[in-house]
């Protein structure tokens, strides 16, 4: 019997996992825990190990050392084949026939799946396909086959998703739709963990996520906790009157690490975190003389290149 112990609501648990090519660690030494009803972004530059870990977590390829836990559930034990049956996996690229229409093509996954044939045309509905059922795949668009592709990811209602660059092909209409649903799913308590390199679309959508370089993970937390790690600061836009500008200036400088810029609408402030309400007090002291505030945070690309250079 295994004595490994499982951690209390853990959906993945990969525990010092590596995965070596001859010299090459594409993954080196990771650690990572992923809670039930989370959603999980894995972000990093191509070559990170994302798609390594990807497959070593569904059993695809086995890691040269440490373990990974679906569920409580060893992917290297005999009892993950039944495990596999609640996950759902979305790959980068999704290879399907052409001859089969998008009802054809997701029997033959649920059959695959040994999911019930009867979740096949409803779940073509839930993806927005329900127009082209019975259209063969050789007139689908790529968004086309990217909503079939979540759609046979989704039989069988996982209870953990898999879902690597899922919105490629899809315009803004179903990019919005696609995270709706995997909000839902989350509510519902399915875990989901999602690679993308357009990290402008995780930004707001995920819980947590971790940054990948060479085989390990940099970083760990939400965007707000890696924000605060890296110490980056916040951009503030004051309108301001020209008049104003130089008295702005010089109640600003007088908070430590505060600096400002001149543009034609008034200052640009660069201030640490700990400085916001400061700068904030300060500006409201200039009454009438403000006529507009935004604050911006670091998007998550200023966090993810801070990390990864």
């Amino acid at each position: 019997m295994n004595n490994t112990t499982v951690t209390q609501g853990a959906a993945i648990q990969v525990r010092a996992v590596s995965k070596h090519y001859g010299a090459l660690h594409a993954v080196d030494g990771v650690d990572l825990t992923v809670q039930r009803g989370e959603i999980f972004g894995l972000i990093g530059h191509n070559g990170a190990g994302k798609s390594t870990l990807f497959k070593m977590m569904l059993g695809l390829i086995a890691p040269t050392a440490g373990e990974i836990l679906i569920n409580g559930t060893a992917v290297s034990g005999r009892e993950f084949r039944q495990t596999r049956r609640q996950l759902g996996y979305l790959p980068e690229n999704v290879v399907l026939y052409d001859n089969l229409s998008g009802l054809e093509t997701l029997k033959f996954f649920a059959k695959l799946k040994g999911a019930p044939q009867q979740q096949c045309a409803p779940m073509l509905e839930r993806v927005g396909l329900a127009h082209a059922v019975n259209r063969p795949l050789r007139e689908y668009s790529k968004g086309m086959r990217q909503r079939l592709g979540f759609a046979q990811a989704l039989l069988g209602e996982p209870r953990v998703l898999f879902l690597d660059e899922p919105t490629n092909g899809l315009d803004p209409q179903a990019i919005r739709d696609f995270y709706a649903t995997l909000r839902g799913l989350r509510d519902s308590g399915v875990t989901v963990i999602i690679t993308s390199h357009i990290l402008a679309e995780l930004q707001e959508r995920v819980d947590r996520l971790a940054i990948m370089s060479a085989g390990k993970i940099q970083a760990l937390g939400s965007v707000t906790q890696l924000r605060e790690q890296m110490h980056m600061p916040l951009t503030i836009a004051l309108g301001i009157d020209a008049a104003d500008i130089a008295r702005a200036q010089q109640a600003l400088h007088a908070i430590d690490g505060v600096s400002s810029s001149v543009n034609p609408q008034g200052l640009i402030v660069s201030c640490p975190r700990a400085a916001k309400m400061a700068v904030l007090a300060a500006c409201m002291n200039l009454g009438s003389g403000l006529s507009d505030l935004s604050i911006q945070e670091p998007s998550l690309e200023d966090v993810f290149f801070g990390f990864s250079d």
